[in-house]
């Protein structure tokens, strides 16, 4: 579904990616890992055209989007649902109001229908019974929730691609978007996500890819992970490790 050709990107005078390829099917469940930095956020915003290639191609189901006008995009953007680290949500808008609001924009249902909608899907992570309140009275983990189910409620998306999920979070609250990043994937989405928590990583996919220098310095399983050599992936792991301890 997705591939990079020799992809480079740079912010600036800053070179993030150096000649990227890799490509990745919408059934898998792929980690990206690496320092701050990296890129890892980066090709998120690539794969649905936020940002633009300096040169190489982006395929989307074979389509180089790399071109593509904003309107193009549109029907690539579906494709995918993207929750951004510190969820997005509108502060001027309630719980009920946000979750709505992609399918005012991209649906014809009335508002009667929408009322139901988004009562389902708050239902579905246990939030219905905050559907009044407001941003900043949620708790960082309703927040990445409420997020979550904004992000699917138009469309039915291929790939789910989360940006650092569950970072901010108590264990507690990371153990609730651990599960639900699951339970959407066993319904036939794949999904990518970027994190600096191995033990989340871990728990979460089964294929991992380590930025390193703007290009791919590991990419396998979970065996091949543990075999590996490289000294950060070691880091990593010791990280890993000192949670299961812990």
């Amino acid at each position: 579904m997705i591939e990079f050709d020799q992809v480079f990107f740079s912010y600036g005078q800053r070179s993030i990616l150096n000649g990227l390829s890799f490509a990745i099917d919408e059934s898998e469940r792929v980690a990206i890992l690496g320092g701050s930095g990296d890129g890892k956020t980066t090709i998120l915003k690539l794969i649905i055209g936020l940002l633009r290639p300096d040169s190489g191609k982006i395929l989307i189901d074979g389509e180089d989007i790399a071109e593509k006008t904003e309107v193009e995009l549109r029907d690539i953007r579906i494709r995918f649902s993207m929750v951004f680290q510190d969820g997005a949500l509108f502060d001027s808008l309630n719980v009920k109001e946000n979750v709505a609001f992609p399918l005012r924009e991209y649906t014809e249902m009335t508002e009667e229908e929408i009322d139901h909608k988004v009562r389902e899907l708050l239902r579905r992570v246990g939030l219905e019974q905050a559907i009044g309140q407001m941003p900043e009275e949620l708790s960082g983990g309703m927040h990445r929730r409420v997020a979550i189910m904004r992000a699917m409620a138009a469309f039915e998306p291929k790939m789910f691609l989360y940006d650092e999920a569950t970072t901010g979070l108590d264990p507690v609250s990371a153990d609730v978007i651990c599960k639900l990043i699951l339970d959407l994937s066993r319904q036939g989405s794949g999904f990518i996500i970027v994190t600096h928590k191995m033990f989340d990583a871990f728990r979460l996919a089964n294929r991992f890819m380590f930025l390193k220098g703007g290009r791919i310095a590991f990419d396998g399983d979970r065996e091949a992970l543990f075999r590996s050599t490289l000294p950060e992936i070691g880091i990593f792991l010791g990280e890993l490790n000192a949670q299961r301890e812990g």
